[in-house]
């Protein structure tokens, strides 16, 4: 296995992760804070375009990476990408919140990206 590729793919991932934990939290803010619900519409918005977005831009570090790996990983990147269509599609600013987020979430744990990025990390070691 190739532990360079798995190590920038990792890398990589973990940078997508702390962007959205940054976006999620000027969201709270602006929605708590500001009141401004066009604003947390806008960057729920701006969330379900990344997380649509992260299959494509994947593509250069899954090529690098053993096929079964690449596969796991892609797919799953593929359905977060495809939640994140359907919430844009639907316009539904909730389902866009949601994205990531199983039913039984507890404010703190790690969401489905960051659960995915430390799997890819373990995998680097």
């Amino acid at each position: 296995m190739s532990t360079a590729a798995i190590h920038a793919f990792a890398a990589w991932l973990l940078e997508r992760c702390e962007f959205l934990r940054n976006l999620e939290k000027e969201a709270e803010r602006v929605l708590q804070g500001d009141k401004n619900t066009d604003k947390y519409r806008a960057l729920m918005c701006q969330k379900a375009m990344f997380l649509q977005a992260l299959p494509e831009e994947a593509e250069k570090y899954l090529e690098a990476l053993p096929e079964n790996v690449a596969d796991t990983v892609g797919g799953r990147l593929d359905r977060f990408s495809a939640n994140a269509s359907r919430a844009l599609e639907l316009g539904s600013v909730f389902y866009m919140y949601a994205l990531l987020y199983p039913d039984d979430h507890q404010k703190g744990q790690p969401n489905d990206l960051d659960k995915l990025a430390a799997e890819v990390a373990a995998m680097s070691k």
